[in-house]
């Protein structure tokens, strides 16, 4: 019998692997934690990629939790707190160091609430983005509105310009539950719609200082992914 041979012609595949939106975003979080004035201030709310990938409830509450238990933030609640005991603030907490922990805890209570009510638990309820997108191009005067606008617009996670219902309740939401600890005769809902604005007011401020100072002073800034990589893999 003759020998018979049967030849297989190759075949090249590619496959082209991508990453998820979610991915995407993960990557980007993760260097922007790293992001820190002068190298040591947390700058983890603000992402200078104009296309970032919108956040998962589950990284913003991430996001919240790293700002919330980084040790810069322990420190200036400490800081907040000899300054109020310098200047006898709060007298209710009396002084020595009782009164210096309960001005600390309080400090301290209301940096990590403040973070998680409007960074993550609001911002997850409204479907908005708590970080400043930096806009960096444009004219001075854009670039100034598009600051001063952070106090009452936030990116959607759908990439729309919202109201910022998410930060705007948040003042009065922290403001609400402090009063569980702030002592009686610092409770007022006058001073509640005051700090509230106050809130507001700072959230435009931040924009300002985010826009035109910090970038310069910012490590590791322009390190995320702006959009998802691609690469062929051969089979």
């Amino acid at each position: 019998m003759p020998k018979v041979t049967l030849s297989i012609a190759p075949a090249t595949t590619d496959v082209q692997v991508g990453l998820t939106t979610e991915q995407v975003a993960e990557q980007q979080i993760h260097e922007q934690e790293k992001q820190r004035v002068f190298g040591i201030i947390p700058n983890f709310y603000v992402t200078y990629v104009p296309n970032a990938a919108p956040l998962a409830a589950k990284q913003k509450f991430q996001l919240a939790w790293k700002s919330a238990v980084d040790p810069v933030t322990i420190l200036g609640a400490g800081a907040t707190a000899g300054a109020q005991q310098a200047t006898d603030q709060y007298t209710a907490y009396g002084q020595g160091v009782q009164g210096y922990a309960k001005r600390f805890g309080a400090a301290y209570a209301d940096a990590f609430i403040g973070t998680f009510i409007d960074g993550a638990v609001l911002t997850s309820l409204f479907k908005q983005d708590p970080r400043y997108f930096y806009q960096g191009t444009g004219t001075t005067r854009s670039r100034i509105l598009h600051a001063l606008g952070n106090g009452v617009i936030r990116k959607g996670d759908n990439g729309r310009a919202q109201p910022n219902y998410s930060g705007i309740l948040s003042s009065f939401v922290t403001g609400a539950i402090s009063y569980t600890y702030y002592p009686s005769g610092s409770r007022s809902a006058g001073l509640l719609v005051q700090n509230a604005a106050i809130g507001i007011a700072g959230g435009s401020l931040v924009g300002l200082v985010q826009e035109f100072v910090l970038k310069r002073y910012t490590s590791h800034a322009n390190k995320q992914p702006a959009s998802p990589p691609q690469q062929p893999n051969s089979q």
